[in-house]
């Protein structure tokens, strides 16, 4: 994992170097004394992972994270003197704060979790990129575009799996079809319903609208909806 110390204190980098050289899976590129410094860095070759402090001068950690945007950002793992900006930093989905002087022992942990946020990462990327799946229908696997699933309804024991042209239904639970869809164009709008986010045509009186078909929405998985939908 290729990592940037980034902090203004030159005895705070070197702290910080001497953990980052106790970690075999820890590549340190460069050392940035600001956070100008180190976004221009960023725009030279990619970068995993960033220690940075958040209290610099011109530019501090926080405004840097804003900067680079939520999307297609290292990871970051802020390393502060104070405990004061830690709920602002983790409403920009940090993977840990630190607060220095920072222990080995703390510092691995950081690490953990950065390691699960990039497995987390990657398979999303798998999911996301999967285009079909296979389905058991009377005995016989069949092969299903994820694109032509307009919604999924719970029935008992079984799912009904609902396309354009036709539907299938599985034995299978609901919760269990859900964990194997891509969560991106995927979402569950009643305990007994998942729709796919692009076929929604119209959503009217608590229900929504996917051509012909109405599929309840319940009051619960309103704002969920209302977050995942394109809204102007």
């Amino acid at each position: 994992m290729k990592c940037l110390i980034i902090d203004d204190n030159k005895m705070a980098r070197m702290a910080m170097r001497q953990l980052v050289s106790q970690v075999q899976s820890l590549e340190l590129v460069a050392e940035c004394s600001d956070a100008i410094e180190a976004y221009n860095q960023l725009t030279r070759e990619p970068i995993d992972l960033l220690l940075l402090d958040i209290e610099m001068p011109d530019m501090t950690g926080i405004e840097l994270t804003k900067k680079l945007g939520p999307n297609n950002r290292p990871l970051i793992i802020f390393t502060t003197a104070k405990t004061d900006y830690a709920v602002e930093a983790f409403e920009l989905n940090v993977v840990d704060y630190l607060v220095k002087p920072v222990t080995l022992a703390r510092f691995l942990q950081a690490l953990e979790r950065a390691k699960e946020a990039t497995e987390s990462k990657r398979q999303d990327v798998k999911i996301e990129a999967q285009e079909f799946v296979f389905v058991k229908d009377n005995g016989v696997l069949k092969k299903l575009n994820v694109d032509d699933i307009l919604f999924l309804e719970a029935m008992g024991d079984y799912v009904k799996v609902h396309t354009g042209q036709k539907f299938h239904v599985l034995h299978s639970t609901l919760k269990a079809i859900e964990e194997k869809l891509p969560a991106a164009k995927f979402l569950r709008v009643h305990r007994s319903y998942i729709v796919a986010l692009n076929k929604i045509d119209y959503i009217q009186d608590g229900s929504i609208y996917i051509g012909k078909a109405s599929v309840p929405l319940a009051e619960t998985y309103k704002v969920m909806l209302n977050k995942r939908l394109n809204m102007l």
